[in-house]
């Protein structure tokens, strides 16, 4: 996990340790997603001879898993929750709130009928 660490953090959201670690899964998954799709076409591709499919197994078996999209969890980027976080603005349901009644958030108003 260390290895993966950058010196330097490109947050401008609140910070806690799992956020710092969220951060740098998305950062490590990013680098190696290409790679992760290489080895996998590898794998499933019939035409090519068993050997090289198991070695492309053992490869992407041996990866760390920070290279595995599954690690990756929403978090908020103004408290850090995990939870009730809409995906596409990246907050939790509390601030959410508060920044579209304050009119923060392009697009968004509060409902009324």
């Amino acid at each position: 996990m260390a290895q993966f660490r950058a010196k330097k953090l490109d947050l401008s959201c609140y910070i806690n340790a799992r956020v710092i670690r969220d951060h740098t899964k998305r950062k490590v998954y990013e680098q190696y997603e290409t790679q992760r799709q290489a080895l996998r076409y590898i794998i499933r591709n019939t035409l090519l001879p068993q050997r090289t499919r198991a070695q492309a197994q053992l490869q992407l078996s041996q990866m760390h898993a920070y290279t595995r999209y599954t690690q990756i969890n929403n978090r908020c980027i103004e408290g850090g929750k995990s939870r009730g976080v809409f995906r596409h603005f990246r907050m939790a349901r509390f601030p959410f709130r508060m920044n579209a009644l304050e009119g923060n958030i392009p697009g968004v108003k509060k409902a009324s009928w």
